[in-house]
């Protein structure tokens, strides 16, 4: 009887066992007598790079060796090719806890995804089962929806939206459909996120607006004035709040009458400053007060909950749909990292300086003609007048993975695949490289 996994259609062996994970099903068959075995995991599809021995060699390094330990290379078999599907197989022996036997990978590539299937055995007993197994797999075209982080996207640009031209400044994409609703465009001061009938602008980094006030409320007075005063006319039912704690919430809201299209608008001015130092003001922008609230809840509720349950966050989190994909041509030329950081200690009887703990970092990427790559990370630390310096550098080929991830030849010795995305900023981008921002050099 068929069966269906993800993108798999399979007919299981009869009388295997049966197990799923989150991840992969397994199917087993063991001899207690004899000590034989055979062990089938078919594995979830992942997102692929072009090259399906690429992607061979990569389940074979980042699965297979950390499995079992290999004593070869693995013998690769003919690859075949079916409904757009790349398969590619090979084999090798392994040993596991002073147990031996053959590990079996079968990798399929196409539609910008893999399948991996893995087979265990110390026996050539369930060969006839393997077989039938193996010819019983099919598989279908997925639905075309990307990755990126805990967020899905779909990287298809809509058709009909009405929304205002992007702004492009040379990059592939300059909007995300989000899985949940919400369509993300690139503007010259902000990050437009729409909605049905809601709207919310991601501004900028801001000087003039950003620049620091120990008065809380006078500091959210002046960013209204700077950002949202100029765009519109004719404010009633203006409220200007705030709630201070260590990371408070700056908070405004009015009736307000666009400048450009004349319609009177319920608008929301909002910003979390996080111990960090981090923050963006946002402008929601609905009908009505009504709307607003059904979408993002109340500020007394909100409020009330501060520090003790959802709170704000369903108004921050709209701050993570800042979020664009890659393309290989967006990342030609060098993108660079910096950190220091320093700790100075004390000492408690005499008050006298104990020395200083320091740390300074710099990485860099340089994308170059033919999707190669440099790759360098400088490291300096330790004790002020004992500092310690260490650097690791690496150079090859990269792969973009469906516009969310980089696929990298050798990084510190191995192939590194890493989530990719662009933030916005004006005039720029910064691009994320799992988690590290990278600013571009010019």
């Amino acid at each position: 009887q068929k069966e269906i996994y993800d993108i798999t259609t399979y007919t299981a062996p009869a009388a295997w066992k049966k197990a799923k994970t989150e991840n992969a099903i397994q199917l087993t068959k063991e001899d207690a007598a004899t000590g034989t075995y055979c062990a089938i995991t078919l594995f979830k599809s992942l997102p692929a790079t072009a090259s399906s021995k690429e992607n061979f060699d990569l389940a074979w390094t980042s699965v297979v060796k950390q499995m079992v330990t290999v004593s070869a290379a693995p013998e690769m078999q003919n690859p075949e090719t079916e409904n757009g599907w790349e398969t590619q197989s090979g084999y090798a022996p392994f040993e596991k806890d002073s147990n031996k036997g053959v590990v079996i990978l079968v990798t399929s590539t196409g539609f910008d995804k893999m399948v991996n299937i893995i087979i265990l055995t110390n026996t050539d007993e369930y060969e006839k089962d393997m077989t039938t197994f193996l010819e019983s797999v099919s598989l279908k075209k997925p639905v075309a929806e990307k990755n990126a982080g805990t967020t899905k996207k779909k990287l298809v640009e809509p058709q009909k939206n009405n929304l205002p031209p992007a702004t492009t400044n040379g990059f592939a994409f300059t909007t995300t459909n989000f899985d949940d609703g919400w369509i993300s465009t690139v503007q010259e001061d902000w990050v437009e996120v729409t909605k049905a009938n809601l709207k919310v602008l991601i501004h900028y980094p801001n000087k003039q607006a950003d620049a620091y006030n120990s008065v809380l409320l006078d500091g959210l007075k002046n960013a209204w004035n700077v950002l949202i005063a100029p765009k519109y006319s004719s404010a009633t039912n203006m409220e200007f709040k705030s709630s201070g704690s260590w990371e408070s919430i700056e908070f405004a809201e009015a009736d307000m009458v666009e400048n450009t299209t004349g319609k009177t608008v319920h608008l929301v001015f909002f910003k979390k400053n996080f111990s960090s130092g981090a923050g963006k003001y946002m402008e929601f922008i609905t009908p009505d007060k009504k709307t607003f609230e059904q979408e993002f809840g109340t500020y007394e509720n909100a409020a009330a909950n501060f520090g003790a349950g959802p709170g704000w966050d369903k108004m921050v989190n709209m701050v993570n749909y800042n979020k664009f994909a890659v393309a290989a041509s967006d990342l030609s030329g060098k993108w660079t990292s910096n950190f220091t950081g320093m700790t100075q200690y004390v000492n408690a009887y005499t008050g006298a300086s104990a020395g200083a703990d320091t740390h300074a970092s710099n990485e860099n990427f340089e994308f170059g003609a033919g999707n190669t790559y440099k790759w360098d990370l400088g490291v300096a630390s330790g004790f002020v007048g004992n500092i310690k310096f260490q650097s690791v550098k690496s150079a090859g080929k990269f792969t973009v993975v469906n516009n969310w991830q980089v696929k990298f030849s050798d990084i510190e010795g191995k192939p590194r695949i890493f989530n990719v995305q662009f933030v916005c900023i004006k005039g720029a981008r910064v691009l994320w490289i799992g988690e590290t921002g990278f600013g571009k050099k010019e």
